[in-house]
């Protein structure tokens, strides 16, 4: 009896071996596809692909775990009041449907793990306002009568149930603009903030940041004023950097240290063709120690900007904070995957955020006279009907496995295939790579010497997962 009990135990001990063996000799890659065609759309391809001993291929694109960059924070999109007042005029299974694929892993679900709210109406809302709208002539300076006022029908509900599905989910929150009372312009369209309501409009982002918490929602970081340069949204406002520096030195930095808020506070939120903006308030130390980092646009100028700001000044964050992205032109998937999902990380950003996260069949609702009236949602809502664009599968082939805190690690450069590479926090490699050069190519995946042979068809991108 003895005897075969210790058989038993060393057979058992010989297989596992066997098998641990195999494993590391055997490893696979699995491939989630979207082709330029959109015959494939974010699919698990049947067949993964094997790493092997030997080169196929004359191209390599080579992982290298040991060499770290950036950790992140997520990837998403623009929840929009709009966003919201759509969703929630879903039947309640529909919209539970969709948040569970949108914001679930389970499934079909692409994890989307970071969402950027507006602050007040933006221009993707049915109506203007802002939470301390009052009759011409009146002012408010203790902020009185302050109310989450609409957003608690639609973007406080919805955010409510995403929570419940993805409670970890990071939040930033940007204003489109103050109230007009405090504002030269005196309306909701462009003008700038008059600098004798600098501490009641800081007290406004405090008052909104302890309002949502008491909502159960944790705003992880706000930006100071959406694109600071442009006034022709209905809402805007103008910022310069000067008056964006001073207000964080004298009164938004202040007022949160006093209230013990820890959100972050993030600068400019404008395009690359600007990193001036934020590189002259990152050098006025005064306004710099309350800074996280700075946020961007890709509307204008090219996305190594964010490298420009992160060569001066490496210990301040950088995010990706809006672009829009639509079907039309022709454009294919690998167009923007290289130019955001890529290109924004490869130049340190934390985050990639796309606009918006849902619009209506005629791209509505929008505001009159400065909103955007071709602006395609991640998904297009059509009472319970859901239709899937670009900007969705964009995001989801990053969003699904590079979970927030994953590093980015090296990985060979080229410009026919860009790609980027990450470790996540389930120890499993994630490469996403976008062939853009206008015909098929194959290549080689090269990791810890082995080789796994690939292939994408023009246009396509691909998602590795070992």
């Amino acid at each position: 009896m003895n005897f075969k009990i210790k058989v038993v135990l060393k057979l058992s001990v010989s297989l596992l071996l066997v098998t641990f063996t195999v494993s590391a000799f055997a490893q696979k890659a699995d491939l989630w596809l979207t082709t330029a065609a959109r015959n494939k759309n974010f699919e698990l391809q049947q067949t993964p692909i094997e790493f092997n001993s030997a080169k196929v291929n004359n191209t390599v694109i080579a992982i290298d775990p040991t060499q770290t960059f950036q950790t992140m924070d997520g990837f998403g999109y623009a929840l929009t009041g709009g966003s919201a007042e759509l969703m929630m005029k879903m039947s309640q299974q529909a919209r539970t449907a969709l948040i569970k694929e949108v914001f679930g892993l389970k499934g079909n679900g692409i994890g989307v793990s970071y969402l950027r709210l507006t602050m007040g109406s933006s221009d993707m809302n049915e109506r203007v306002f802002t939470y301390d709208d009052l009759p011409q002539g009146e002012t408010d300076g203790q902020l009185a009568k302050f109310s989450l006022g609409p957003d608690l029908n639609d973007v406080v509900p919805a955010l409510k149930e995403i929570l419940a599905v993805s409670k970890d989910i990071k939040i930033m929150a940007t204003p489109w603009s103050a109230p007009s009372w405090m504002k030269s312009s005196n309306n909701p369209k462009g003008g700038n903030l008059l600098t004798k309501w600098y501490q009641a409009y800081a007290n406004y982002f405090v008052k909104y940041i302890e309002a949502m918490k008491k909502e159960g929602i944790i705003i992880d970081a706000i930006t100071i004023q959406n694109e600071p340069l442009n006034e022709r949204n209905t809402p805007s406002m103008q910022m310069t950097s000067a008056e964006e520096g001073n207000f964080i030195k004298t009164a938004l930095g202040p007022a949160f240290a006093a209230a013990g808020i820890k959100t972050k506070i993030i600068l400019f939120d404008h395009n690359c063709d600007t990193p001036e903006y934020p590189m002259t308030i990152l050098a006025d130390t005064a306004a710099a120690k309350y800074a996280d980092g700075s946020g961007f646009h890709l509307y204008g100028g090219t996305i190594d900007a964010m490298t420009k700001v992160h060569d001066v000044f490496p210990a301040k964050n950088l995010y990706f904070t809006e672009q829009m992205v639509i079907e039309r032109h022709g454009e294919t998937i690998d167009m923007p995957v290289e130019r955001l999902v890529i290109g924004a990380p490869l130049n340190w950003s934390r985050n990639v955020i796309l606009w918006n996260f849902a619009a209506d069949p005629n791209d509505e609702p929008h505001t009159n006279d400065g909103g955007c009236p071709f602006c395609q949602g991640a998904v297009t809502i059509d009472h319970d009907a859901v239709t899937k664009n670009i900007a969705y599968y964009a995001i989801a082939h990053a969003s699904k496995f590079v979970r927030p805190g994953s590093v980015r690690i090296a990985s060979t450069s080229s410009k026919d295939l860009p790609n980027i590479a990450y470790t996540n926090p389930q120890g499993k490699t994630v490469l996403i790579v976008a062939n853009v050069s206008g015909r098929p190519q194959k290549f080689d995946i090269g990791f810890n010497g082995k080789f796994a042979a690939a292939e994408l068809k023009s246009g396509s991108v691909g998602t590795y997962v070992w």
